[in-house]
C-alpha cells in the first residue's frame, strides 16, 4: 500500500491513503472503480477538441486549454487571445467568477481592487478552447457546457476511446464543465496514449504542447510545471481532490487517487510511484511549517 504519512515533530499525525494505477497492470488499492478524474482529464477533452476539428492558433495554445492555470498574467492575456481569434470576448465564458489560483498572483490581483471575474479561473482556457471548437462547427455557445451539446457528447466518446473504457457517470465540475468518471486504470491508460501516439496526431500534438510549455499548464513553480520542466518526456497533470497522472514513453504511465481527497498527500505518492516506473524524479516532498519554520514532512512510505 502507497501511502502518504504527514509527520510533525517527529510524531505521524495524520495518514492519507492513496489508489494507484499502473499501465504495467498492477496497481494499488480500488484501481477498477469508476471515480471523477476532474481536472486530470482536461488533455483528453483537448484532444476530443482537435478530433472536432479545432485549429488552434499555436501549439501552446493546448497546453493551456488542457491546464489548471494560476491566472498569472501571461496565462490570462492567452486565453483572452484565444477567445479574441474566434471573435469572442470574456463575456463568452461560462465558467464561474474567480479569484487567480496562483497566491501571489491572487494577492497582487485583489491590491489593484480588482474582483472574481470568468477569464481568471483556472479553467479559462479549457472553455476559450470549447468556444472556439464551437465556432469552428457552427455549434451553439450559450449552451456549450450542456452534457448532449454536441461538443460534449464529442469529448465523451474520445474520453472513452482513450481510456479504453465506457464513461460511467458524468457529473459536474467546478467550472461548470461536464467532468466525466472513468477508473484510474483507464485514466493511466489514456495518459500512456498520449506520449506513445503517432507524430502528429492529436494525442501527440496534446502531449508535445503541455511538455513544450508547463508554465502554460499550471504556473511558474507549481508542481506540474516543476516535473515536466526537470525529467524530459514526462507528462503530468493534476486534479482536484487529490488526482494526478503522468506517463512517460516508453516507460509508462500512473495514475493517483487519495482516498480522501487530500491535496498534500498527492505529490509525494505520485513521486514514489513514479519513482516505482523507474522515473528519475526530483525531490519534491511537502516540508511541513509549525510557526513559519519546518517541523515535519509529507512523506510517502511503502
Amino acid at each position: 500500500m502507497i501511502v502518504a504519512e504527514v509527520v510533525r515533530s517527529g510524531f505521524v499525525e495524520s495518514v492519507h491513503h492513496g489508489i494507484v494505477a499502473f499501465t504495467s497492470g498492477d496497481g494499488v488499492g480500488d484501481v477498477e472503480s469508476p471515480f471523477f478524474p476532474r481536472s486530470s482529464s482536461k488533455p483528453l477533452q483537448t484532444v476530443g477538441m482537435l478530433n472536432c476539428g479545432l485549429v488552434p492558433r499555436e501549439e501552446a495554445d493546448l497546453a493551456l486549454m488542457s491546464g489548471s492555470h494560476d491566472g498569472e498574467k501571461f496565462h490570462v492575456e492567452r486565453a483572452r487571445e484565444m477567445l479574441a481569434a474566434v471573435g469572442l470576448g470574456p463575456d463568452a465564458l461560462r465558467c464561474i467568477p474567480d479569484l487567480p489560483l496562483g497566491e501571489s498572483s491572487r494577492k497582487a490581483w485583489l491590491r489593484s481592487g480588482g474582483e472574481p471575474e470568468p477569464i481568471l479561473m483556472n479553467c479559462s482556457g479549457k472553455h476559450a478552447g470549447m468556444l472556439a471548437t464551437c465556432v469552428v462547427n457552427g455549434w451553439p455557445l450559450d449552451s456549450y457546457l450542456d452534457p448532449k451539446h454536441p461538443l460534449q457528447v464529442a469529448l465523451a466518446e474520445t474520453v472513452a476511446e482513450l481510456a479504453g473504457e465506457p464513461v460511467a457517470a458524468t457529473g459536474v465540475d467546478g467550472c461548470g464543465a461536464p467532468v466525466l468518471a472513468i477508473s484510474p486504470r483507464g485514466l493511466a491508460l489514456a495518459f500512456r496514449r498520449l506520449v506513445e501516439a503517432e507524430p502528429g496526431t492529436p494525442e501527440q500534438r496534446v502531449a508535445d504542447a503541455m511538455r513544450g510549455f508547463p508554465a502554460l499548464v499550471a504556473g511558474t513553480g507549481t508542481d506540474d510545471t516543476v516535473l515536466m520542466t526537470a525529467v524530459p518526456g514526462l507528462l503530468v497533470k493534476k486534479g482536484a481532490d487529490g488526482v494526478a497522472a503522468a506517463a512517460m514513453p516508453g516507460v509508462g504511465a500512473v495514475a493517483v487517487k487519495i482516498s480522501d481527497g487530500a491535496a498534500r498527500a498527492r505529490t509525494p505518492v505520485l513521486l514514489a510511484a513514479l519513482r516505482r516506473l523507474g522515473v528519475a524524479v526530483p525531490p519534491m516532498d511537502e516540508v511541513v511549517l509549525g510557526g513559519g519554520r519546518p517541523v515535519g514532512e509529507v512523506r510517502a512510505v511503502l
